[in-house]
């Protein structure tokens, strides 16, 4: 059996694949760590450790070796994955999780075997993949037959079903209202907050820019460009992170409302009324979201802690949907953006997506939602012409 191990390696977080006697997979750690110099975020080796965990379970319960696979067990391992029997003798069942989670299993095993044929291990990888040969005597020629491949491509061989696109869930502003009333609090009166302001400025920053949790947790004092007659900005900046957080977009410039930069104003305050100020040595270089109730006192606060103060908080509201992550907001914001007509180029640069495909993909049953909505708008218009049949 396989198991998908949490280490501590060059004092960084990270995930590895050991047996029952607890020997690292040397061939599955080798891909790893080529992920890890390529980028890869803590997650993303998390999942692909968890993935290659469970294949390499499912070939040793069919006495099988990494190295020496058939087409029939990479199928049997989709199949296993699918009515949820990975780590026990496959039997018959109806299927019990989606699609998109038999790809989140699979693609990291045609990964692992694309990184092996680089290594020169062809003869494990060549039953994953079937050449395809350019189509030969065609009259019809692309736009783009000039930089065609002459040679063919490699293709896995399972195709996996594509999923048609999924409603990405949301935070409904009634929801937002209560979360954030719940954190922190302000007295006119007084002129100051009561609660954890930390979290309310946590929160307003994933609803207005659509960071990502670990893109919000590596931001720096310096990072946050006040206003000062202008726009205030964010500086969202890739590099190394106590708990392995990595910006999966790289590098880019979030702008933001002036209504969030006086919130950090206060919450920069609020961080001085408990020594912040006297604690902390280099300013520019701390971490804005860090520990205000534990050590290590004003260090980086960690993602678990988050999601464990989340979870929290849907026990005591209502309103707060129990699935609901950090990652919510993300996607809250995306759709915001988009019904409201932004075009599709700027939501794409503004979420750090590598390309507009990927927005595309992502959020299809919003621009759907919105091409319809136009659509409607148009026959209205038009009702009133006389000219064209509505």
């Amino acid at each position: 059996m396989a198991h998908c191990q949490r280490v501590l390696l060059d004092a960084q977080l990270t995930w590895t694949v050991v047996d029952d006697d607890g020997r690292v997979l040397d061939a599955v750690e080798e891909y790893l760590e080529f992920g890890r110099q390529s980028s890869f975020s803590v997650n993303t080796i998390r999942s692909y450790a968890l993935a290659l965990a469970l294949w390499m379970t499912h070939l040793a319960l069919h006495h099988r070796v990494w190295d020496r696979v058939e087409v029939k067990d990479l199928a049997g391992f989709a199949g296993a994955v699918r009515r949820g029997t990975v780590g026990r003798l496959d039997v018959p069942g109806p299927s019990a999780v989606s699609e998109a989670t038999v790809a989140a299993r699979i693609r990291p095993v045609m990964s692992f075997y694309r990184f092996q044929q680089a290594m020169g291990h062809s003869a494990a990888a060549k039953t994953m993949f079937h050449h395809v040969l350019p189509r030969q005597g065609q009259r019809y020629l692309s736009m783009l037959a000039h930089i065609e491949r002459r040679a063919g491509q490699e293709r896995p061989v399972l195709r996996l079903p594509r999923s048609g696109p999924r409603e990405l869930p949301v935070v409904t502003p009634g929801a937002v209202r209560d979360l954030l009333g719940a954190e922190a609090t302000f007295d006119p009166a007084t002129s100051s907050w009561s609660g954890d302001l930390r979290y309310r400025l946590l929160w307003a920053l994933l609803l207005e820019t659509g960071l990502r949790l670990g893109e919000a947790l590596s931001l720096q004092h310096r990072d946050w460009r006040t206003g000062r007659g202008g726009t205030a900005s964010l500086q969202v900046l890739p590099r190394p992170h106590p708990f392995g957080l990595v910006p999966k977009s790289g590098a880019r410039r979030v702008f933001i409302g002036s209504k969030l930069d006086r919130l950090y104003g206060d919450y920069v305050w609020w961080l001085c009324e408990r020594g912040a100020d006297a604690a902390i040595a280099e300013w520019d270089s701390a971490y804005i979201f860090c520990n205000v109730h534990r050590a290590p006192l004003f260090g980086p606060l960690r993602p678990e802690s988050v999601y464990a103060h989340l979870s929290s908080l849907k026990r005591r509201l209502p309103t707060l949907p129990s699935a609901m992550t950090p990652h919510w907001f993300r996607h809250t914001h995306a759709t915001a953006l988009l019904l409201a007509g932004t075009p599709l180029h700027v939501v794409s640069r503004r979420l750090g997506h590598r390309s507009v495909q990927t927005t595309t993909n992502t959020y299809a049953h919003v621009t759907v939602d919105a091409e319809l909505e136009a659509l409607a708008d148009w026959r209205d218009v038009i009702k009133g012409w006389g000219e064209v049949d509505a």
